[in-house]
């Protein structure tokens, strides 16, 4: 918010420069971000009189003009504005003087060859907006020669670009910030209190009729006639300048200004445009929501398709505004305005907030009522906003409607309990200097009575230590609701930077927890593998099952929680195909959501997809595709096991219907369940026109990291390695088909435990000379010792151990 030092200082007494108030401001926590000193625009910029305007002989568009600024001697100077003219006053800028808003020093100088002794400015040149296109022309009459330009012009003036926090909805108004600013500087408070306003008829034509209460809890509607719609006198147009809103008329001036003032919106309705609106002399004016199919022209000029989550003014049930955002067009006020309807009302922060997204459209007035406007000051603002009118617009007010449904006004004022050894507790010591002490009693009643509070002594508690009942002004209900706010508030006026510093005794270096450790591990073995990491929205559109959808969904297609991570990444293979990119080889570390009997879930998933040749060249294949296999695709993910040390099994599994059934494995460490791997099913991938093979895979981040966190992982021990040579045996046997290999390893290995160190399949056969339903597997296993050379009589008994265990345990036909 723009705050203009003049107009602060009409409100509360200033001892600061601008630049120390700003710097406690600031370290109050409302920052200043820019000074903008206005007083150096026209430093050297007085008043003249043009006395005589004579064309310029040797140009047709300059003027040569006899300018009197008091100085004893008229100056000559070139003017090449069309609107300069004989008696009238103007701004001179004398030789010597420097505008910074052109950057332009003021010299002596031949124009054409007439000598020019100073300029005469327009508004532009001094730097404030103007409509006119020429020099500034005061409409005021004798006004001093030679006396300075800046207090004519609002120019003496310093500007605060003042920014709040968003708890602090009162400083977004200048009474606001001169209550901080007196709090801050024990300066005198001078806040304007508006008189009482008389209606001048009794009864009339207006009604009110408040549908949701809630949303708009109090609403003042007054009638006024006789308006006369002007401009603004010249104080209040350099107040809304300052402030960064540009004078548009006496009426919305005056809106405008008490809002700024006082931080409370305010509308004007043009009295009979309303009732042509209505269609009818008795006028009822309304607040609803809106229906379906409404539409509204707001005073932007946009026709808005509204919502059911949009808030209504209404003239007999006819939407007229946008309530707390933005009026509408069709009744506006206007040059020819007689007769106004002044809205003054509070409207629910939350109401206002979702109107206001609804149709994209943030305005002044939307901003205060989000964060909240003070409810106990809306008939003040009322009251001055009414005075202003009658003063300025010659209005006579005729009726007054008021809907009011706000709580008892003894309630708005709530007491909050504030201990002393709790302050000093939170707060720490302060400094005072070459010593350190607490807080006294004193400094407490001091800060908050400068806040507006009333502090009440209660009794002592346990440890004799003061105790308060702080009854909060109104003006500061939304964020003063606990013990901590007042404290906040206590270190915030005492001045953060009288607390002393309390280091850390002792540093240390910081750390990753375990899990994060590990899964940057995991992160590096994957893209080790040349898969990349990808990321997406954990919000999907409706319908899986199990499903949580949001209540609120800024889109359908994002208005559910995703359940798995397989969905987005074979989205997001099938995209990059289309887009030209090929097949994405990728992984997705993220969170999946369902719903369960006993209520929402929600774990981290890691995922992946594989897909396509893997090669980076076609040269040596002739140009030909050759897509990655079923093992190659496993043996990705085994290799990642392998570096984690981990030892997974694979299971065959056909619940994934996404899957194909024959191809398909279920993952399990120690008997838990890790994940599944398998290859997309032909049906869904023909859909989706991807490449013949393609791979997915999706694991429980849980169930992993616990794996990885035992000792025996994360602390491997050495195991020593034999120095004697191996002896190596191959057997070979016909097996049925639906025994997996790897319940055949476990097997082997623990009939050879003693001795076997390694078991590798190296051949498998079906077809000719292969009985039905079987096939022919041939694996190597390795036999040896860490203390010696095995001879033939060691290893034979324990191989014969193999070959009986399997002929017992799945009725092999042994060919070797």
């Amino acid at each position: 918010m723009r705050i203009s030092l003049n107009w602060l200082r009409e409100l509360v007494e200033i001892k600061l420069s601008p630049e120390e108030l700003a710097e406690t401001l600031t370290m109050a926590g409302f920052e200043v971000e820019e000074i903008e000193d206005r007083r150096t625009w026209a430093n050297g910029v007085v008043i003249g009189k043009v006395l005589e305007r004579q064309p310029h002989p040797n140009a047709d568009k300059l003027s040569v003009c006899q300018v009197d600024i008091g100085a004893g001697e008229t100056l000559n100077i070139v003017c090449g504005a069309a609107n300069v003219k004989a008696d009238i006053y103007v701004p001179v800028a004398t030789t010597g003087t420097y505008l910074p808003n052109i950057d332009l020093k003021i010299k002596p100088a031949k124009l054409r060859g007439v000598p020019s002794q100073g300029m005469i400015c327009s508004l532009k040149e001094l730097g404030l907006p103007t409509d006119v296109d020429g020099i500034h022309i005061f409409t005021q009459e004798n006004l001093p020669l030679g006396s300075d330009v800046r207090p004519l012009l609002g120019l003496d003036d310093v500007i605060l670009d003042l920014t709040a926090t968003a708890n602090r909805a009162d400083a977004l108004s200048m009474v606001g910030v001169a209550r901080e600013v007196a709090a801050l500087t024990g300066g005198k408070l001078s806040i304007p209190e508006p008189g009482e306003v008389s209606i001048t008829k009794s009864g009339g034509n207006l009604a009110l009729k408040i549908a949701d209460t809630q949303a708009c809890p109090a609403y003042i509607g007054t009638v006024i006639e006789q308006v006369k719609i002007a401009p603004s006198p010249e104080w209040l147009q350099q107040r809304l300048r300052a402030a960064g809103v540009r004078p548009i008329s006496n009426v919305v001036d005056i809106t405008n200004y008490v809002l700024l003032e006082w931080g409370q919106p305010l509308h004007a309705f043009d009295g009979d445009r309303l009732k042509s609106v209505a269609s009818s002399e008795n006028l009822t004016i309304g607040v609803r929501f809106v229906n379906n199919g409404e539409s509204l022209k707001t005073l932007d000029g946009q026709t808005r398709t509204l919502s059911t989550q949009n808030l209504l003014i209404t003239a007999n049930d006819r939407p007229v505004a946008l309530a707390g955002v933005m009026g509408g067009e069709e009744t506006e006020v206007h040059e020819g305005t007689q007769s106004l309807v002044l809205e003054a009302a509070l409207f629910d922060s939350v109401a206002i907030r979702r109107s206001s997204r609804s149709v994209g459209l943030r305005s002044e007035a939307s901003g205060r009522y989000e964060r909240g406007v003070n409810r106990a000051e809306l008939e003040i603002a009322n009251r001055r906003a009414l005075s202003l009118i009658s003063e300025l617009a010659s209005g006579i007010l005729v009726q007054q409607e008021i809907a009011d449904t706000r709580p008892d006004p003894s309630t708005w004022s709530h007491s909050i309990a504030l201990r002393l050894d709790r302050v000093n507790q939170i707060l720490g010591p302060i400094d005072l200097g070459e010593d350190t002490g607490e807080l006294q009693e004193q400094d407490v009643e001091r800060i908050l009575t400068a806040l507006g509070c009333k502090l009440t002594p209660s009794k002592e508690d346990t440890n004799h230590q003061p105790k308060w009942s702080v009854s909060v002004p109104p003006y500061r209900y939304r964020d003063l609701e606990r013990e901590i706010d007042l404290i906040e508030e206590i270190a915030r006026l005492y001045g953060y930077n009288k607390f002393c510093d309390t280091l850390p005794e002792k540093a240390e270096a910081g750390y990753l927890p375990l899990d994060e450790e590990l899964i940057r591990k995991l992160r590096a073995f994957l893209r080790a593998e040349g898969l990349t990491e990808l990321i997406h929205y954990s919000l999907v559109k409706p319908g899986e099952d199990r499903n949580i959808v949001l209540s609120n969904p800024l889109f359908v297609e994002y208005s559910a929680l995703r359940t798995d991570l397989i969905s987005g990444l074979i989205d997001a293979f099938q995209y990059n195909l289309e887009q030209g990119n090929g097949a994405l080889n990728g992984f997705e570390i993220g969170q999946i959501f369902w719903q369960e009997e006993d209520g929402l879930q929600e774990t981290e998933t890691l995922a992946g997809i594989v897909g396509g040749d893997r090669t980076l060249g076609k040269w040596s294949k002739s140009g030909r595709e050759q897509p990655i296999t079923w093992f190659e695709a496993k043996g990705i993910l085994e290799s990642v096991f392998r570096q984690l040390a981990l030892q997974v099994e694979f299971q065959p599994d056909c619940r994934d219907n996404r899957l194909h059934p024959g191809r398909t494995a279920s993952l399990w460490i120690r008997g838990n369940r890790l994940g599944i791997f398998g290859q997309l099913h032909p049906q869904l991938r023909r859909e989706k026109g991807l490449p013949d093979s393609v791979y997915v895979f999706q694991l429980d981040l849980d169930v992993l990291l616990e794996s990885l966190g035992q000792d025996e992982i994360l602390v491997p021990t050495f195991q020593p390695y034999s120095t004697y040579p191996a002896s190596d045996r191959d057997i070979a046997f016909f097996a049925p088909v639906k025994i997996s290999v790897t319940e055949i390893e476990k097997v082997i290995t623990k009939a050879g435990k003693d001795l076997l160190e390694t078991v590798e399949l190296f051949d498998e056969y079906r077809g000719e000379n292969v009985p039905e339903g079987q096939r022919s597997l041939a694996f190597r296993l390795v036999y040896r010792a860490s203390d010696r050379t095995l001879t033939e009589a060691e290893v034979e008994p324990v191989h014969n151990k193999v070959r009986e265990a399997l002929v017992e345990k799945f009725g092999v036909n042994l060919r070797s």
